[in-house]
C-alpha cells in the first residue's frame, strides 16, 4: 500500500499536530482577531459620533462613549482609587467619585488620573466641589470585578471600576469626565482612533493554517511516490567511522596488491628479454 506509512506512529503524531494547529489558526485564532477588529471599529465609530454630537441628559438612552450631562453633588466620602493603571505610558491612579444626581440615583464619576508617589503611593489631590454642579462625562460600562477592594492609608482602592466594588445602591457603569468639568483632575485621553493590526493578524493566522496543511500534503505526496524522500528504503544508511576506516584499509590493500602484480609482470617481462 502506498499510503501505509500514514499509519506509522511518527507520521500519525505529525498529522495530528498539523491539523490541530491548522484548526486552531482558522477556527479560533483568526476569528478572535476578527472579533477584536470589529470591537475596535465599533469603538472608533462610537467615539467619532460622540465627538460630533451634543450631550444627552442623564437617564436618556445612550451608547458607550456617548456624552451624558449629569446634575447633582459629589460624594467624596465614598471616593475610591482605581489602581494599576497606565496613562500615556506611565503608572497612574484613576479617581472614582460617586455622584448623587438630582433624580436620586447615584453613579460613578471618573474624575481623571493622578500619578503615584514613588511609584506606589497615592498623592494628595483636589477634592471635588461640595455644591451642586452640572458635569459632562463619557458613558462607560462596568469593568470586570475579579479582585476585592481594600483600604490603604484611609483610601479605598479598587482593581476594576465597578459599582459593586465601590458601594451599594450605585448604578452600573460610570462616566468619564471630559476636560473643563467641575471636579475634573487630569482627564483621561480618548483612545486613538485607528484600526490597529487585528485584521492583518487574522489574515496571518489563516495563512499559517493553510501553509501547515499545504506542507503536510506536499510531504505526504512525496512520501507516497516510489522512493519517497521520507521512505526508509530511500535513506542512505550512514556509515560509522570504523566502517569508513575499514573501507579505506581495503582500498589501500587492493592498491598495494595491484602494484605488486604490476611489478611482478614487469619483472617477468624483463627476465624473458
Amino acid at each position: 500500500m502506498r499510503f501505509k506509512f500514514l499509519l506509522k506512529p511518527g507520521w500519525l503524531a505529525l498529522t495530528l499536530a498539523v491539523w490541530v494547529f491548522a484548526g486552531a489558526c482558522i477556527y479560533f485564532l483568526s476569528p478572535w482577531q476578527f472579533g477584536r477588529n470589529d470591537e475596535r471599529q465599533a469603538q472608533n465609530s462610537a467615539i467619532t459620533k460622540s465627538l460630533k454630537s451634543d450631550p444627552v441628559p442623564f437617564g436618556a438612552q445612550h451608547d458607550e462613549w456617548q456624552k451624558v450631562e449629569l446634575k447633582g453633588r459629589y460624594q467624596p466620602e465614598l471616593e475610591a482609587l482605581a489602581r494599576l493603571r497606565t496613562v500615556q505610558g506611565e503608572a497612574a491612579f484613576e479617581v472614582i467619585t460617586p455622584f448623587r444626581t438630582t433624580t436620586g440615583q447615584t453613579v460613578l464619576i471618573d474624575r481623571g488620573y493622578v500619578r503615584p508617589v514613588n511609584g506606589i503611593k497615592p498623592p494628595d489631590f483636589a477634592k471635588p466641589p461640595a455644591d451642586e454642579v452640572t458635569v459632562i462625562g463619557l458613558a462607560r460600562p462596568n469593568e470586570s470585578n475579579d479582585q476585592p477592594a481594600f483600604e490603604q492609608d484611609g483610601r479605598l482602592q479598587i482593581y476594576s471600576i465597578n459599582n459593586n466594588a465601590v458601594g451599594p445602591q450605585i448604578e452600573p457603569g460610570y462616566y468619564q469626565l471630559i476636560e473643563g468639568q467641575a471636579g475634573a483632575l487630569d482627564t483621561l485621553p480618548l483612545p486613538r482612533i485607528e484600526s490597529g493590526p487585528f485584521f492583518s493578524y487574522a489574515l496571518q493566522w489563516i495563512a499559517f493554517g493553510v501553509m501547515a496543511v499545504g506542507g503536510w500534503l506536499y510531504f505526504t505526496i512525496r512520501e507516497a511516490r516510489p522512493g519517497g524522500v521520507l521512505h526508509e528504503g530511500s535513506r542512505k544508511k550512514k556509515k560509522s567511522i570504523a566502517e569508513l576506516l575499514a573501507e579505506e584499509s581495503d582500498e589501500g590493500a587492493d592498491e598495494s596488491s595491484g602494484e605488486a602484480d604490476d611489478a611482478g609482470q614487469l619483472h617477468g617481462t624483463r627476465h624473458v628479454t
